[in-house]
């Protein structure tokens, strides 16, 4: 999307004032992005309640996820080329339209196959809000009021994912989880009405359909299909030992290869990758992609831990969880302020720092080592998420032109989603392997012939006796039985204590990208108005 498109769509005043309809339609832009982000967490912690309202499970209901990625991370980045071909207008409330379509399609469909296409198609049509909120933000509104701009926008990419796992469990624990996907009509219907009102009428371009870059549009849409569905299912399939995964690697690999290869060589192309050799955007996509890798995974990191670990409900989990997110919404709408009185960078580097230190509260676990324990470690962790992301886009987009604007927002988000799909791949299937090789080591040390080993299974074995099992040979296999679980608890716990050292070195690798970032004051596209 062009950014006379955008700053046509709104009018914005050149002395810095804005008036109350752009604001509206700022707000329902990032509506619409908080939304989208929304239900990706929502769907995950009702899903075991989804597979057996359709009468699927295991492997298969992971694909009701996975269609909704695939959709939403194919057309992030094509969102730019498609709204100037339809115009902002209609492209936006066409799409508010179908996402609040195929939403309440989700809640009647009764097979896989209906829930995969319709959340396919759902991500296809919520996808679009996430970059057009961001280039919305980014061209509407002038210099000194864009960080606020930014901070709404940062609910969407930190506080949603947080809040969104309490409120897909408590909805469908009290409601049924075809509630889930009803949520989406009020937002929906005030998006519509407000951008309906604040977006002017413009002509379509639908002669651009004709020079369109479809050679790179067809290969980009194959190879991030195929790297997503390797990414969310590889672990389940062990990785490259499944031919499924091998085939889809090779194909990811050759058809990205492709598109990169069009999109340098094309004097027009649908994504301009181009921009990523400019300083901030290059580096600033390259640190957003570590904060998605650290959103994602920690969410999900903590999610399997408790489950694993303390057998902990969905409505628990999301209680936990739920700490993460809530301080965000005290922090938050102070981030432009501290933004106009400290450099940025300091403030992004000082937020995955924390974001970074949070994880490391987390390396010498127990089994006692629960909700109260986690407590501070994830305020510690909202904090930095909130110091992060509002202040990283507008570092992000200094020097990057008004015309590109569209182009840079779409790559610019779908890689921090890409990094939260690699994060959630690479810890899930680390923690697997430390898990292995810690439990390794520990029966090395746990032996029959060993004295203290001997003893314990002798003081287990007269436990169950005495409670009910009378046959010794029975007592003695439940003694053995103990021992391996308890061997198997406290490798979990060093594995997870691993995982959560990688992740924290991950986010030190964000940081110390974040060095490398030009102070700036401004970029071209704001420099419009």
């Amino acid at each position: 999307m062009s950014a006379t498109t955008a700053s046509s769509s709104i009018p914005a005043r050149r002395d810095d004032a804005v008036s109350f309809k752009t604001w509206v339609g700022v707000f329902a832009a990032t509506l619409g992005a908080f939304v989208a982000v929304l239900n990706i967490q929502v769907t995950n912690a009702a899903l075991r309640h989804i597979e057996g309202g359709i009468g699927t499970g295991g492997a298969n209901g992971a694909w009701i996820s996975t269609s909704y990625l695939i959709g939403e991370i194919i057309i992030i980045p094509l969102a730019a080329y498609l709204s100037q071909v339809f115009s902002l207008r209609h492209y936006f409330l066409t799409n508010i339209v179908l996402f609040m379509i195929f939403s309440v399609a989700c809640a009647f469909a009764t097979s896989l196959s209906e829930m995969v296409v319709f959340r396919g198609l759902q991500g296809v049509a919520g996808g679009i809000m996430i970059p057009l909120a961001f280039t919305i933000v980014s061209t509407m509104l002038p210099p000194s009021k864009k960080p606020i701009g930014m901070a709404g926008f940062a609910l969407s990419a930190t506080f949603a994912p947080a809040i969104g796992p309490s409120i897909g469990r408590y909805v469908t624990e009290n409601f049924g989880w075809q509630y889930i996907f009803y949520l989406n009509i009020v937002p929906c219907i005030v998006m519509l009405f407000a951008l309906a009102w604040t977006l002017k009428r413009e002509p379509m371009k639908l002669g651009l359909l004709k020079s369109g870059d479809w050679n790179g549009i067809a290969f980009m849409a194959i190879g991030l299909a195929a790297l997503q569905t390797v990414l969310e299912e590889g672990n389940q399939n062990d990785w490259f030992n499944s031919a499924f995964i091998l085939q889809l690697t090779i194909t990811a690999v050759v058809a990205l290869s492709l598109f990169v290869w069009i999109e340098l060589t094309k004097s027009n192309p649908v994504v301009n990758l181009r921009l990523l050799t400019q300083r901030n955007f290059g580096i600033g996509t390259f640190s957003n992609f570590f904060l998605g890798f650290g959103l994602y995974g920690s969410g999900y990191l903590l999610s399997v831990y408790l489950t694993t670990s303390h057998g902990y409900s969905a409505e628990q989990i999301g209680a936990v969880l739920m700490w993460t997110g809530l301080p965000q919404l005290v922090i938050i709408p102070f981030i432009p302020k501290l933004m106009g009185r400290f450099d940025n960078r300091v403030m992004v580097g000082v937020g995955l720092l924390t974001f970074a230190a949070s994880c490391f509260m987390n390396l010498w676990m127990s089994r006692d080592y629960a909700a109260d324990q986690l407590l501070v470690p994830n305020i510690v962790r909202a904090l930095g998420m909130s110091l992060v992301m509002t202040p990283l886009s507008a570092l992000a987009m200094i020097g990057v032109s008004a015309v590109d604007t569209g182009s840079a927002s779409g790559l610019f988000n779908m890689m921090r989603n890409l990094g939260g799909a690699v994060g959630t791949a690479t810890l899930f299937t680390f923690f697997t392997k430390r898990e292995q090789f810690h439990s390794s080591v520990i029966n090395t040390h746990v032996s029959v012939m060993d004295p203290v080993t001997r003893d314990r299974l002798a003081e287990l074995k007269q436990y169950f006796m005495s409670n009910g099992v009378a046959d010794p040979v029975e007592a003695g296999h439940k003694a053995m039985l103990a021992i391996g679980k308890t061997i198997r608890g406290q490798a979990e716990l060093m594995g997870f204590s691993d995982t959560f050292l990688l992740l924290g070195v991950m986010l030190l690798l964000g940081a110390v990208s974040v060095m490398f970032l030009k102070k700036g004051v401004g970029n071209s596209a704001a420099g419009a108005h």
